[in-house]
């Protein structure tokens, strides 16, 4: 299990430079989506599902967003998900924020991002650490609109 943890997060490091070149090259293009899905089962988590390359790269948030800069929370990688993923829900998921985001910097172990969801913007970055991702909220936050 470590091994295949190891292997997505080194893919994933490959995938968000790919991202980051991907967007940068696109900026002024338009925005790119994100969905924050709450799942009930099996276990209560949330989703973080970012577009890119016509697909949702996604992550399971055990604990959720950080509500604070003294926080990380875990984020583990998952398959990426249809685009129809934005607006899904069902009977043990439902969205919790949508609405866009924007790449703000990136190197080999983080990657900066500002969600602008319906009520907010928050600035994250994910964190590559010696054995998972964090997502963490960063100190300085974006001017609302």
């Amino acid at each position: 299990m470590r091994a295949w943890v190891e292997d997505r997060g080194a893919d994933l490091t490959k995938r968000l430079l790919i991202m980051a070149a991907t967007l940068w090259q696109a900026r002024g293009v338009g925005e790119a989506r994100f969905v924050l899905h709450e799942h009930r089962k099996p276990r209560h988590h949330f989703d973080l599902r970012l577009e890119q390359d016509g697909v949702l790269r996604s992550w399971a948030l055990p604990r959720g967003l950080p509500v604070s800069p003294q926080q990380n929370r875990l984020a583990v990688p998952v398959a990426d998900h249809a685009l129809e993923h934005l607006t899904y829900e069902d009977a043990d998921k439902d969205i919790a924020d949508t609405g866009t985001w924007v790449l703000e910097a990136v190197d080999e172990r983080r990657f900066v991002f500002v969600l602008r969801g319906r009520q907010a913007q928050r600035r994250y970055a994910l964190i590559r650490t010696d054995r998972d991702w964090l997502l963490h909220l960063t100190k300085d936050q974006p001017l609302s609109p």
